[in-house]
C-alpha cells in the first residue's frame, strides 16, 4: 500500500520545497501558482483517480464470472491513466489489480509481457493485450444490465 504513495507524496513535497523556496525569495504569487499544479499531480498519480483495486486472484474470479476485462495498472503509469481517464464511468465496470500492491498480479502481467511488467495489460477473455486502445477495451465490456 505504502508503494502506491511514494510519487504522490513526493510530488507534495517537492512542490512544498518549491512553494517554501519562492515565498522566502518574495514571490508568494508564483508559490500560490505553483504549488496547487504539483496538487493536482499528486492526485493524478495517486490512487485515487482508479476504482478500487482487488487481488489478481479476486478479479480473474470476477472475470470467469461475469465476463468482464481485468486491467492490470500501477500507480503513476502514463498509459494506465491514459486508459482509465479515457474509459469514464466504463473503467467502473472492469476489474482493477494494482501491481505494486499484488505480487500474484505483478507475476500475471510478467507472464504475459515476456517477463516486463508493462501496464496496462488488459485480460479479456483469458487473453492478454497490452497498453490496447481505450475504444477497443470499451468495446470488449459486455452489456450493461
Amino acid at each position: 500500500m505504502r508503494r502506491a504513495w511514494i510519487l504522490p507524496v513526493l510530488f507534495v513535497l517537492c512542490g512544498s520545497a518549491v512553494a517554501t523556496s519562492l515565498i522566502f525569495k518574495g514571490n508568494a504569487d508564483a508559490a500560490a501558482a505553483l504549488l496547487p499544479v504539483f496538487v493536482v499531480l499528486a492526485v493524478v498519480h495517486s490512487p485515487l483517480i482508479f476504482p478500487r483495486s482487488i487481488s489478481a486472484l479476486e478479479a480473474q474470479a470476477r472475470s470467469a464470472a461475469d465476463g468482464r476485462p481485468v486491467v492490470f495498472w500501477r500507480p503513476g503509469c502514463t498509459y494506465c491513466m491514459r486508459l482509465r481517464i479515457r474509459l469514464g464511468r466504463s473503467a467502473r465496470r472492469l476489474h482493477w489489480v494494482d501491481i505494486w500492491r499484488d505480487p500474484a498480479g505483478a507475476a500475471a502481467v510478467r507472464a504475459a509481457n515476456d517477463g516486463n511488467e508493462t501496464v496496462p495489460t488488459v485480460i479479456v477473455a483469458g487473453r492478454p493485450h497490452t497498453n490496447p486502445d481505450p475504444r477497443w477495451v470499451r468495446e470488449q465490456l459486455p452489456p450493461a444490465a
